[in-house]
């Protein structure tokens, strides 16, 4: 690990040490650290199965399943830090197209990857279910992106 390594790791305030979830995402802190193959083109992956949000109108529960992909530039996210940030969404009152939306701009803001995407597959409100998905273009040309491995919803038909 070089000097720098060691210097932007030492930076981070929540990896190796009990953490806080945020009270809300505006609060919650997102870490970076170096990518070691900034040379490399690579999709990274994230999948979150079981987010939770509230509905901001009726306070009750939302859930989906999330999906992150991207392409490293000189940052990765630190992995802890999205766990908490995530989190901090389970007493946030906001619509499915707001969280996904919003998640996807504020870790492109913190990385500032070549390429990212996010999918929300969000479960049934109201008996419709809501799938968000939001990319900063279109995927590189040979840039290897499996797919989600979500299944559109289908219920019990």
């Amino acid at each position: 690990m070089s000097h720098s390594d060691e210097t932007a790791l030492s930076g981070l305030s929540q990896l190796g040490g009990a953490s806080d979830v945020a009270s809300s995402p505006e609060d919650a802190v997102l870490e970076r650290v170096p990518n070691p193959h900034p040379d490399t083109n690579y999709t990274a992956r994230f999948t979150c199965p079981e987010f939770t949000s509230l509905c901001p109108v009726t306070g009750q529960p939302d859930f989906a399943h999330l999906v992150i992909d991207y392409l490293p530039d000189e940052w990765l996210v630190e992995s802890k830090s999205l766990k908490l940030f995530l989190q901090s969404f389970r007493n946030h009152g906001a619509f499915h197209e707001d969280c996904t939306v919003g998640i996807g701009k504020r870790l492109n803001e913190v990385v500032a990857p070549r390429w990212m995407r996010i999918a929300g597959y969000w479960f049934p409100r109201g008996g419709i279910p809501i799938d968000v998905f939001w990319q900063t273009g279109a995927i590189p040309e040979g840039l290897w992106v499996p797919e989600t491995g979500v299944a559109p919803y289908r219920g019990r038909g």
